[in-house]
């Protein structure tokens, strides 16, 4: 996706429009366009980071600790280093994750708020792998990607071409 600039007034609006109930929009093209522009930048901040860091050593909030241990009680078989969509948007898994996610009201800024989540974790964000996640699923399946070491090896691939650089 390209990366397209706000100016000092466009972002001041969106920001306003964000903090506002999703009730007072409808469909508004403008809101969604600045929710897309948000969700991509937050995605390219993400995949550079797993790619520049241990991801083993990342916390994503102040409590990581809490969402592993309650994900994995949940959701103790899900394969998370490629996911099946199913497991995230069929009817059963939406009764499922539901309750998870409310546990994490209050406690996680903005749980529910969309965001981009990789479907195979050995590849970056492109339409084909990209699927719509709330935060707190996206949160919960990339810390069990990092503690797991699924987010590895993105991080050895990245760095492995500066150290036949330093090398060379």
């Amino acid at each position: 996706m390209a990366a397209m600039a706000l100016g000092p007034a466009e972002a001041a609006a969106a920001a306003h429009a964000l903090s506002l109930p999703a009730e007072a929009f409808g469909n508004d093209p403008q809101l969604e366009l600045v929710w897309a522009m948000k969700a991509h930048q937050h995605a390219q901040v993400y995949f550079n980071l797993i790619s520049s860091v241990d991801p083993k050593f990342l916390n994503l909030t102040k409590v990581d600790d809490q969402i592993y241990s309650e994900f994995r009680k949940a959701f103790r078989d899900l394969k998370i280093d490629v996911l099946d969509p199913e497991d995230l948007k069929s009817e059963p898994a939406k009764e499922k994750w539901r309750p998870f996610c409310l546990h994490f009201e209050g406690l996680v800024e903005d749980f529910n708020y969309g965001t981009l989540l990789r479907l195979d974790c050995s590849k970056d964000y492109t339409e084909e792998n990209t699927i719509f996640a709330t935060r707190i699923q996206f949160f919960a399946i990339e810390i069990a990607r990092n503690r797991e070491g699924c987010n590895s090896l993105l991080y050895s691939s990245a760095k492995a071409p500066a150290a036949e650089v330093a090398s060379g």
